[in-house]
């Protein structure tokens, strides 16, 4: 059975969650860009929930039913994550999705009450010479999400990613184009969780908890590298890649590795 709750973060932004399961390891999912907890990670709370786990998702700031306040900071996304943990027990595992997962480490960094962390391929990269096209693409989406183009920031998101134009006139025509519309201002608090895009070696050095970072085999070839970056950056970090999976994972596949990550210490 599943329990909806609400809590306040430090700023007193209401921060909308929801529980699935009883005992076992308590997990808080963290969602990657244009999706609420919802969306993206019931599917996976629910397989978690049937192996003994209690997972819990929210609502990242900003999204679903969740509120905002600005201006944005990592730092208040990261009080969002302390205000939950201690809504579910004080003590709790974190798993991240996509950029996600660079929240679910900066969280961990951040010294929060975290028994584990895990991030399913963070797009944190290698590639130096990069960093400065990454960042026009991120000052393009905030000029345009100033100027009010909704419809055109998610567009440009979504291009950065690869998709060729026709596919993004696809999901124009599909209903989730407007759910999307409606989260396009979170996507800039994404641009900003992952700084530069470069694997922030420093900062993952500072978790002193076991970390685990998986990729798809089927999945953009670079995230294999960044990910064993990750796990050889942090004190008890280990990298797993798993067969036939792509960046968008199958629960069905995940959720055992997880649930026996989170079993041990």
């Amino acid at each position: 059975m599943d329990t909806l709750g609400k809590v306040l973060s430090a700023d007193g932004t209401p921060i909308a969650y929801e529980r699935f399961g009883t005992g076992g390891p308590v997990v808080i999912l963290v969602a990657g860009a244009l999706c609420t907890g919802i969306t993206e990670d019931r599917p996976l709370a629910e397989r978690l929930a049937s192996l003994g786990c209690t997972a819990v998702t929210y609502d990242r700031r900003g999204r679903g039913n969740s509120g905002d306040t600005l201006p944005y900071a990592v730092a208040r996304e990261v009080d969002d994550l302390a205000a939950v943990i201690d809504s579910v027990g004080g003590r709790a595992a974190l798993h991240g999705n996509s950029s996600g997962a660079a929240l679910a480490f900066e969280a961990a960094a951040c010294g929060l009450p975290v028994t584990h962390v895990s991030g399913y391929e963070p797009p944190l990269t290698l590639d130096e010479i990069g960093v400065a096209a990454r960042q026009e693409q991120a000052d393009r989406l905030r000029a345009l999400l100033a100027e009010g183009r909704r419809d055109a920031a998610v567009a440009h998101f979504i291009s950065g990613t690869g998709a060729p134009a026709e596919v993004i006139e696809q999901l124009r025509r599909s209903p989730l184009w407007d759910e999307w519309e409606a989260l396009a201002p979170t996507i800039a608090y994404d641009y900003a969780v992952l700084g530069d895009s470069l694997v922030p070696v420093d900062r993952i050095s500072q978790i002193d908890v076991p970390l685990l970072v998986v990729n798809g085999a089927a999945s953009f070839e670079w995230m294999g590298a960044s990910a064993d970056l990750v796990a050889r950056s942090a004190r008890a970090g280990r990298h797993l890649t798993l067969e036939g999976q792509t960046h968008m994972v199958d629960p069905d596949v995940l959720a055992p590795v997880l649930a026996g990550f989170y079993a041990h210490a």
